[in-house]
């Protein structure tokens, strides 16, 4: 693991200089691109290693595997996000771990996440995922249901919708995963005309494909192994 965790701030370095070349290319700025550190399976001395070396985000996939890291953590000020598929059945303890949930995908998780939430009179930030190839995807809000979940969760008074997640298809070709950033991006600007207001955040892009995210207007990219090197094995 040192090793590892010595290389976290070189490989850093490298991806903040793609997603400035990215943002370049949209005529965007990097500095309106969240790098998501995408900390699943890794250890928590590696998440300490990539805070100190800048990263102000980190992403967990299952509540249980984040309570057992969150102590070691706790004096450490990011954004925590869950960025996994979350059971109804859990969201009150993830409603307490992160800030941000990023997969909500029907009406009765977000309405049990808004009643977690009541319970510290807080709020939770929350994006919808949206199947953007339902042949591909198991979670996720189907397109045609969007609106309706969307108009569920603004009424709750304890989340606020910043916007939507999307994980496409595996594409060896990155610029093949073009059309489903294109898409999340319509569905989002869909969903602010219907409203009448601002949904600005577009969580979407990985390590093998977040250049081509970023220049589709992904505001938040979710960057794992391109940081901290190959997944431990199981």
């Amino acid at each position: 693991m040192p090793r590892a965790v010595s290389s976290i701030a070189s490989n850093l370095e490298r991806i903040q200089e793609r997603i400035a070349r990215a943002a370049a290319r949209s005529d965007r700025r990097p500095e309106d691109v969240v790098l998501v550190a995408v900390s699943k399976t890794f250890p928590a001395q590696a998440i300490r290693a990539a805070y100190d070396a800048g990263v102000r985000a980190f992403g967990e996939n299952r509540v249980q595997e984040w309570e057992g890291k969150q102590p070691e953590l706790a004096d450490l000020k990011p954004s925590w996000h869950l960025v996994g598929h979350l059971q109804s059945n859990k969201a009150r303890r993830a409603s307490r771990l992160f800030d941000w949930i990023d997969s909500v995908d029907d009406v009765a998780l977000a309405m049990k996440l808004d009643d977690a939430a009541a319970e510290t009179n807080e709020w939770l930030a929350v994006l919808i995922e949206v199947q953007v190839d339902p042949t591909a995807t198991k979670s996720g809000v189907a397109q045609v249901d969007l609106p309706a979940l969307a108009e569920a969760v603004v009424q709750l008074p304890h989340l606020q919708l910043r916007g939507l997640m999307a994980i496409p298809p595996f594409c060896e070709d990155p610029r093949d995963a073009r059309p489903y950033f294109r898409r999340l991006r319509r569905l989002r600007d869909d969903l602010e005309q219907q409203f009448g207001r601002s949904f600005p955040e577009l969580s979407m892009g990985m390590s093998h494909d977040f250049e081509i995210a970023i220049e589709e207007g992904a505001t938040q990219v979710r960057v794992g192994s391109a940081i901290f090197g190959d997944r431990p094995k199981k």
